[in-house]
Formats: C-alpha cells, sequence, structure tokens
C-alpha cells in the first residue's frame, strides 16, 4: 500500500510539473534557450528525475500537438485560516471546476477567497534562487551583493538569493558565469510582513495548507506565515 500512494503522489508530481512545462511553452515557445520559464520548469522536473519522454510530451503539448492545448494558469488569492493571507497559482483546464475546488477548501479552513487585489498587496514578486555554499561563505556573499540582488540570506546548505522578478534570468546566468552553483531558481510571491500564529494555529495552518497544495490544479501555494 505504500508503494502504491508513493507512487500516486509522485504521478501527481510529474502531472504537475508537466502541466507547468506546457503553460510556459505556451506562453514563450518551445525552446529552451529563449524561453526561461519553460527552462525554469524543465530544471524543476529534471531534480524529481520526471522521465525524458514525460518532459518531451509536455512540450509537445504546449506546442499545439496533442492534448491540454486548452490549458491555462490562473492566480486565487484570500485568507486561509487565522486570516493568513494566501496566494495559489493554479493550471487548468477548467476554471470554474478549479475555483469551486479552491472556494471550497477556503470555506472549509474558515478562511475566504478575495478579489483581485484583497491579498496580493501583502506581498512582492521576486525571484529566488538558492546557491551551494561555498566555504568562504561570507567573501561569496560579497561576490553576490555585486550582482545588484535584493536581499542574500546563508540558510542550511545554500545561500537564498532575493531579485527583481524581471531580473530572475539574468542573475542566474551571471551567478553561473561567477563560477557559482544555482541549485534551484524560482519565481516567488515574497510576503511584505510576517505574521506571528500560536502552535494550535500553526497545526491547523499547515495541515489546511497541505489539503489545498493536494488539490490536482494547484501548482504553488503562498502564504504571509
Amino acid at each position: 500500500h505504500k508503494k502504491t500512494a508513493a507512487d500516486n503522489k509522485r504521478g501527481q508530481i510529474f502531472t504537475k510539473l508537466g502541466r507547468a512545462i506546457t503553460i510556459a511553452v505556451k506562453e514563450g515557445g518551445p525552446e529552451v534557450g529563449s524561453n526561461f520559464k519553460l527552462r525554469l520548469a524543465v530544471d524543476k522536473a529534471r531534480a524529481v528525475n520526471m522521465p525524458k519522454l514525460n518532459i518531451e510530451r509536455a512540450i509537445e503539448k504546449g506546442s499545439g500537438q496533442g492534448e491540454d492545448g486548452s490549458l491555462e494558469m490562473v492566480v486565487y488569492e484570500g485568507f486561509g485560516p487565522s486570516q493568513v493571507a494566501v496566494m495559489v497559482e493554479a493550471v487548468t483546464d477548467n476554471k470554474n471546476r478549479t475555483a469551486a475546488g479552491i472556494k471550497k477548501t477556503f470555506e472549509r479552513g474558515g478562511g475566504h477567497l478575495g478579489q483581485p487585489g484583497s491579498a496580493s498587496h501583502l506581498f512582492h514578486k521576486k525571484g529566488r534562487l538558492l546557491v551551494a555554499k561555498q566555504t568562504d561563505v561570507d567573501s561569496q556573499m560579497l561576490k553576490i551583493i555585486d550582482l545588484g540582488v535584493d536581499d542574500v540570506e546563508a540558510t542550511g546548505e545554500a545561500v537564498e538569493v532575493l531579485v527583481p522578478a524581471a531580473n530572475l534570468g539574468k542573475i542566474r546566468d551571471q551567478l553561473t558565469q561567477a563560477g557559482l552553483a544555482v541549485k534551484s531558481a524560482e519565481l516567488i510571491y515574497k510576503p511584505l510582513v510576517i505574521v506571528e500564529l500560536d502552535s494550535e494555529q500553526e497545526i491547523k495552518l499547515t495541515e489546511w495548507l497541505a489539503g489545498l497544495e493536494e488539490l490536482d490544479d494547484v501548482q504553488s501555494v503562498y502564504t504571509n506565515w
């Protein structure tokens, strides 16, 4: 049973990553070299060992070969348990179905979906890169700061770098050219202010977020917690 559950979870992850690739191709074309969003999506798929054939099929779908030609990216925003602000990125071929599922999940957690702008004003769209730590972290961070990034912070295994969303591709290339190993790069919603919750609220919110992320159409979830 455990293997079946793991296989199902893996299949769901591959489906979500495939949809992200398809959307990226629809928006910017099938060439990884000239479509940075596609490059990010493919890198993310490779990082979890998604089969090459699955990646190629997802690219073909985005090019209009095969099904899923009607997929589109939709962003929902609202407030979850404890009035935590939430941004949800979804990929769907049926906006009514997706909106209904997300709305139901929000209401089940005692929250509600909001109008455009109701929660998004509490976030900045940013590029986030994780760079492998070098032995001399201080000089590494100075090297990164010189590239004109917004913020640099050393975390457990990596250095987290925040940049303006529009500069993500350029700075990723500059980091690589500077001899730094970029482990991941993605666009995120960065909260302007973090809210404080007590332990009971944290448990409830964590469980609720897990349910939201489990929805088939949901790609990414961001909060101000």
